[in-house]
């Protein structure tokens, strides 16, 4: 069998780091892969990216070319919304090239595929969907707006209150797309993502199942607190919460603003936090404890260490695909406090291996970080989070389910022979 993962990038962001790991997994267990990228930073020869120098520019420009039609919409939202009206350069050509079996698709936006471009691979496709982009009217997430369900218009992220405005006509583009696309899986990261496009007008013919990303335990394993924190020139008297994410203090959907409240609130000891993914923001928080803002961090031996130190993983984000920075801190033992809402209630247990405060509750929040750091019962919270994630993420695991996918794909699109 030969797969194709296809991403905008092989290790920029957090979509791009779960296709390369689902690429990486299913070499290790034998698959014929490769990866096809717009933009490529790695120098894995399995990963195709463009060759000529002139090509890699152009490609860095494509997010910002994209956005020009945004410019119309003076009231927009300072949130992700992509219409993919770019042509897709050679990616159809390259993809007829390689001739895969399955071509998956991962999160395509940034200018890397035109929405009129997906009906023309002529390959079984499976499609992971990292955001809710794939069924909406051209947002990435669609907070409280349900438009997705029926058809989107006036949209609320471009600030419109026109019927036929951009969104309405990215969706209809998309309807017009995905009605040619009769070969087509689509896969929810989480079961809260699996629901979502079932309900959504576009997707609700198509066949959705649910399957996670995938995690290398090896790589993400604990290191003894006491040595993380030593590297980290912290002590091991005190009580480190970790929270990160890209724009971790930028991006509202990550709740940071949350954080900031449910910290005020917290009346713990001999603390400290520290934030990566983001640098520190214009107006810092005072929260009355020392406060680490160490920007964004490229290599996973960095953030085992990071992980491995912390006392508690918060993830108060209000809408999440799936979670990976939680599965990343579990597999390192270091229980996960979050809303009880999305993508992470797949991942982290009430009260077993961390803990779900209600949405979006700020003193529940506080709650749940004083009840991880202070349980007596901590090193078995820490032993159950790795062990879930050893169980249901770990690379091996889910690389089986994503191949079993594969051969059901395979088996009812008969043929794999190039149309």
């Amino acid at each position: 069998m030969k797969t194709l993962i296809v991403n905008t990038s092989d290790t920029q962001g957090g979509a791009a780091r779960a296709a390369y790991r689902l690429h990486k997994a299913l070499l290790a267990s034998g698959v014929d892969s490769q990866m096809l990228v717009n933009v490529k930073v790695s120098n894995d020869h399995t990963v195709l990216g463009p060759e000529l120098k002139i090509k890699r520019i152009i490609n860095r420009l494509r997010p910002t070319l994209e956005a020009f039609s945004l410019r119309l919409y003076k009231n927009r939202k300072p949130a992700p919304f992509t219409p993919a009206w770019l042509p897709s350069g050679d990616i159809i050509r390259k993809i007829k090239q390689i001739n895969p079996d399955i071509v998956h698709l991962n999160w395509i936006c940034g200018g890397m595929m035109g929405i009129e471009s997906l009906a023309k691979i002529k390959k079984p496709i499976v499609w992971s969907l990292h955001d809710m982009w794939a069924f909406t009217g051209g947002c990435h997430y669609a907070a409280d707006c349900v438009k997705f369900e029926s058809g989107c218009n006036r949209c609320p992220v471009l600030g419109s209150n026109r019927k036929n405005d951009l969104s309405k006509k990215v969706f209809d583009r998309k309807r017009k797309s995905f009605e040619k696309m009769n070969r087509l899986t689509i896969i929810g990261l989480s079961k809260w993502l699996e629901e979502c496009a079932k309900s959504s007008l576009l997707f609700k013919d198509k066949r959705i199942v649910n399957l996670p990303n995938p995690i290398d335990t090896d790589t993400f394993k604990p290191i003894e607190k006491v040595i993380a924190k030593d590297i980290l020139g912290l002590s091991k008297n005190t009580r480190l919460i970790l929270f990160g994410a890209i724009g971790a203090t930028s991006d509202p959907r990550k709740g940071f603003k949350e954080l900031c409240e449910a910290l005020a609130k917290l009346e713990v000891n001999e603390i400290e936090l520290m934030v990566f993914g983001s640098n520190k923001p214009s107006i810092l928080p005072v929260f009355g404890f020392k406060t680490h803002y160490i920007g964004h961090l490229y290599d996973n031996i960095s953030l085992q260490v990071l992980y491995s130190a912390a006392d508690v993983m918060i993830v108060p984000s209000l809408q999440e695909a799936f979670g990976q920075t939680a599965t990343e801190s579990m597999s390192c033992g270091t229980p996960v406090v979050a809303f009880n809402a999305t993508g992470l209630t797949d991942i982290v247990d009430h009260k077993k291996n961390g803990y779900l405060a209600e949405p979006f509750n700020t003193t529940d929040l506080a709650n749940g970080m004083a009840w991880v750091i202070n349980n007596e019962s901590y090193n078995e919270l820490c032993e159950n989070a790795r062990e879930k994630v050893l169980v249901k993420f770990d690379s091996k695991v889910v690389a089986d389910k994503y191949i079993k996918l594969y051969e059901k794909v395979l088996e009812n699109n008969g043929s794999t022979e190039a149309n």
